[in-house]
């Protein structure tokens, strides 16, 4: 059975007030792809312009592997080396239809949101803030999957490209659509609330993650704060109660504003207490009922009040709140625990001041036998903060339990710098191999080890190292 077309060649032309060519062509697309590697038959082919690469150059390769269609810009064709009658030849030796437009991010884009108004009974939620947001989406859906049919962005697919790529995931049987909104330069969230036009949104948290981009705290919460910039009156701004810019997130916004948070549990539902299991989670007490929440840390309670928040402005049962939290499993480099003769605790997808120092509290707080070691990355994307950042963390980690501490990447340097003022032992490197080595040595059963470091330190790679597999914990 063929799958039917996400939109037709026309329709899709006047989302986008692009040049079709031919002019009234039939037929339509059923995915869409940014890379001609993962061009499908009757896929759309967006030739997107990075700083590397010009999808242009791959369009050929598209229409060689079956597209349906390809949206360029004429710049793109020409520096390409594409002219208007060889381009006309190939499209049409391939029965394929080209959109012509000014800037195709921006056609992506504005396709997404077209596509998305084709289901007007869709609850849309937009979920952004400087960290926890991956994870609040992740318990969201959790719970929402207990009473509704739900579409979300996977993983991290939360960029200028990815969260209109996840809109294209959309089908008639959802009923909810949570999507998870992030950025990487000044703008972006404000090009995502236009695409998603969300119905009720959150903010997590404001921190210095992305300051080298935007250059201050108040820049940051101005960024953020434009989540809420597609409300008409009748959405939902839920905003975290005990944030240092909560008032003027919520000012301005044209909607009702909720405040959510441990102090103000009528936004979230009834919260009895909560009462920390270490590494085995959390047991939160929902209205008198006891709840097994699998997330370590208090920073994951907040997450969980967060997704809660959402769920009741939703009209979501408290049964299944309670459901939902239980049923939350852990994602890959987020708070994750790994335990076998070693217990890791593998935070290394991503990491910022914030939450590197939570997961290094945390680890302190763990009523732990055997040795700590603490394995530290780079924080980046903080500017001219770098410095005093890094530092910070050295300071933490300086008055830490940590019996081994281990920094790695050129940022860290100043951690250590900190670390020898109060006199702590340390290892630092810039390169993997020469970490790799000093770890296999200092590994040992019993230990409990902490992997934290942005995305592009790659800490992951250790695992084999630092997790030691057995159940004979000594």
């Amino acid at each position: 059975m063929n799958r039917p077309f996400l939109m037709d060649h026309r329709s899709a032309a006047l989302a986008l007030g692009a040049e079709l060519f031919p002019e009234g062509a039939e037929g339509g697309f059923t995915s869409v792809a940014i890379d001609s590697r993962k061009v499908n038959p009757a896929s759309l082919f967006i030739a997107l312009r990075g700083l590397s690469s010009d999808g242009h150059r791959f369009l050929r390769d598209a229409l060689e592997a079956g597209a349906a269609g390809a949206m360029v810009t004429r710049e793109g064709l020409e520096e390409a080396g594409y002219n208007a009658e060889s381009l006309s030849v190939l499209a049409a030796e391939k029965g394929a239809a080209l959109f012509i437009v000014k800037d195709t991010l921006k056609g992506l884009q504005d396709l997404a949101a077209a596509y998305l108004d084709l289901f007007p009974r869709l609850l849309r939620i937009g979920i952004t803030g400087s960290s926890g947001k991956t994870t609040t989406k992740e318990i969201t859906a959790s719970i929402f999957g207990k009473e509704k049919n739900v579409v979300m962005n996977s993983g991290n697919f939360n960029s200028e490209t990815g969260l209109p790529l996840s809109a294209f995931n959309t089908l008639d049987c959802h009923e909810v659509g949570i999507f998870e909104a992030g950025m990487n330069r000044k703008g972006e969230i404000a090009e995502l609330a236009a695409v998603l036009k969300p119905k009720i949104a959150l903010i997590t948290n404001i921190g210095p993650a992305h300051i080298g981009v935007l250059g201050s705290m108040e820049n940051i919460a101005e960024e953020k704060k434009q989540i809420f910039s597609q409300f008409t009156g009748k959405e939902t701004a839920l905003i975290p109660e005990d944030d240092p810019f909560r008032d003027y997130l919520a000012q301005d916004v044209k909607g009702k504003v909720i405040f959510y948070g441990q102090n103000n549990l009528e936004a979230s539902g009834k919260l009895n207490a909560v009462l920390d299991r270490g590494l085995a989670g959390t047991e939160i007490n929902w209205e008198g009922i006891p709840v097994s929440f699998g997330l370590p840390g208090k920073h994951n309670v907040k997450n969980a009040l967060a997704a809660a928040a959402l769920a009741n402005e939703a009209g979501i049962s408290a049964s299944s709140i309670r459901n939902g939290l239980a049923g939350v499993k852990g994602i890959f480099g987020r708070s994750e625990v790994l335990q076998g003769k070693t217990t890791v605790i593998r935070d290394c997808y991503n990491s910022n001041p914030d939450s590197a120092a939570e997961a290094i509290v945390f680890c302190d707080s763990i009523d732990w036998s055997g040795r700590r070691i603490y394995i530290i990355g780079s924080m980046l994307e903080l500017g001219e903060h770098e410095e005093e950042e890094h530092r910070k963390i050295g300071q933490l980690l300086g008055e830490s339990r940590a019996d081994l501490i281990f920094l790695y990447g050129k940022e860290t340097e100043s951690s250590a710098k900190a670390l020898n003022e109060n006199r702590r032992k340390y290892f630092h490197t810039n390169s993997m191999d020469q970490l790799s080595k000093e770890l296999e040595k200092e590994i040992r059963s019993g230990d409990l080890v902490l992997l934290k470091g942005s995305r592009g330190c790659a800490l992951e790679k250790l695992s084999d190292i630092v997790y030691l597999e057995g159940s004979d914990v000594s």
